[in-house]
């Protein structure tokens, strides 16, 4: 048995350069065109699975970060059984149309966007400095979320109001516009930057240097190989999320304030305001909860991104 495993797993430094050398050969016979549109079908069909796999946990813990209810496994049990209960199933899942319009972009976006830095920046495997990995991992989040805020920010809304209130993502739009003006579409995003560069930075670098360090020959075992992938992206988003979570609360705070009817003007008043009101341990609330789906969704995203972007290479090779 032992054996059977040591010849499809080699993680020496000889197997890595093999591989990596494989990746390059193929990526060197592409045009940087084709590196594109590979990397944004991949990154739109990854984010919009993983999200949608999480969605009900997504929706839970966004109500459970803008209310000053505590937060217990108990209690977010009890959300999604109430909202069961009242609206039925799909109501899990409201707000998930929003998400699909924003995450398909942003996450198309991100992950092209990354290897476009990573090729700037003159990051090639091993012998990279780690700053240049998280930085490149910082550079893409900062663009995609920066394309796609104002998605972002109706996908929150409608996730924690009624069906009535937002009956669809157009009325999201037409709403903010008509009652909070043009800048509302943007609140909470400096916030959200903040926050977007250590979970992109991190998430990004952590990925990439665990498939560094544990190589799987994906020919050999390709079944190993997605469950290596599958790891490598959970622990990635445990890391990413677990370092700007504090900046998330301040973020959804800011974005759904006015279905709350108390607004928050600016990431540092609204970071006061939490703590003068709730205490510190309300910049973690919820985050139990991000440890499950957390490591699911940026798991699923990294792992079917790979295997998409590297079988649609193959193809155009």
């Amino acid at each position: 048995m032992a054996a059977d495993v040591k010849t499809t797993v080699d993680v020496s430094p000889k197997n890595n350069e093999k591989d990596i050398e494989d990746e390059s050969s193929i990526s060197s016979s592409l045009s940087n065109v084709q590196k594109v549109y590979t990397s944004l079908i991949a990154g739109a069909t990854a984010g919009a699975l993983a999200k949608t796999v999480i969605a009900p946990l997504d929706r839970t813990k966004i109500n459970f970060q803008i209310s000053k209810s505590p937060y217990s496994q108990k209690a977010a049990i009890n959300f999604l059984l109430e909202s069961y209960n009242k609206d039925g199933l799909m109501s899990l899942w409201r707000g998930n149309s929003a998400t699909m319009v924003r995450i398909v972009p942003y996450s198309a976006i991100q992950f092209a966007s990354h290897e476009q830095w990573k090729q700037l920046l003159g990051i090639n495997g091993q012998h990279t400095p780690p700053w240049k990995g998280l930085l490149a991992g910082s550079l893409a989040g900062v663009t995609s979320q920066s394309m796609t805020y104002p998605l972002d920010l109706a996908r929150a809304r409608m996730a924690v109001t009624q069906k009535a209130e937002y009956s669809t993502l157009r009325s999201v739009f037409y709403q903010i516009y008509k009652y909070e003006g043009l800048s509302a579409f943007y609140r909470g995003f400096f916030a959200t930057i903040l926050g977007v560069v250590p979970y992109a930075g991190c998430s990004f670098f952590t990925y990439d240097f665990l498939k560094n360090l544990i190589k799987v020959d994906r020919e050999m075992n390709p079944g190993l190989y997605t469950t290596s992938s599958l790891s490598c992206g959970a622990a990635a988003g445990a890391v990413g999320q677990t370092m700007s979570y504090p900046l998330d609360i301040i973020r959804r705070r800011m974005q759904t304030s006015a279905v709350k009817g108390a607004f928050y003007h600016t990431s540092l008043s609204t970071a006061v305001k939490i703590y003068q009101e709730e205490g510190i341990m309300a910049f973690y609330k919820g985050l139990t909860m991000n440890w499950v789906k957390g490591p699911v969704a940026v798991g699923i995203s990294f792992a079917t991104h790979d295997i998409i972007r590297d079988n649609l290479r193959k193809y155009a090779c």
